[in-house]
């Protein structure tokens, strides 16, 4: 599948902007200390496992890593379908402060990839549909392909990826 790119600004915000960026130095005599980069990654990845697992998508055994000073996810597990993966990569990258995913989960059951779009200013499901089927009216092929964690056809936003799954024959 391969190493997605995501917009480091858009997304959900699991976490403080500051547990993406580097450790701050040492804290003064008497000042609390700050936690370790490899503290905040560390909560960072928790945080993405959770919201993965609040999607109820059928995954297993997932683990999440975050490196902060890259903005990278890279998450292991096994998923029942392809779909499900593709879901999983996006439930990562559509996280504000992450700028790229690696899934290495594996797959039960596999089945062909989908393609994917990066939303922008002015996009609908419907344009977005008339681009890749042709037809103006299959934009709730696209709705269904990426719940839950899209809400309503109309909630989208510019830096968002979505997937465009294949049409059923």
């Amino acid at each position: 599948m391969g190493l997605f790119s995501f917009v480091k600004e858009a997304g959900e915000k699991l976490f403080g902007g500051k547990d993406a960026h580097a450790a701050t130095p040492p804290a003064a005599a008497g000042a609390p200390a700050q936690p370790s980069q490899e503290d905040l990654n560390a909560k960072a990845g928790k945080a993405i496992e959770g919201y993965i697992a609040a999607q109820n998508l059928g995954v297993s055994d997932v683990k999440v890593q975050f490196d902060g000073s890259q903005g990278k996810v890279t998450v292991h597990g096994t998923a029942p379908t392809q779909a499900v993966k593709e879901k999983v990569t996006l439930c990562c990258g559509n996280v504000a402060s992450v700028t790229s995913v690696d899934n290495q989960m594996a797959v039960t059951n596999p089945e062909p990839e989908a393609q994917y779009h990066d939303v922008v200013r002015g996009d609908t499901l419907s344009a977005i549909a008339k681009k890749f089927y042709g037809d103006a009216n299959k934009y709730p092929v696209i709705f269904e392909a990426n719940k839950p964690m899209l809400t309503h056809p109309d909630k989208i936003y510019p830096g968002q990826k979505l997937r465009i799954p294949p049409l059923a024959k």
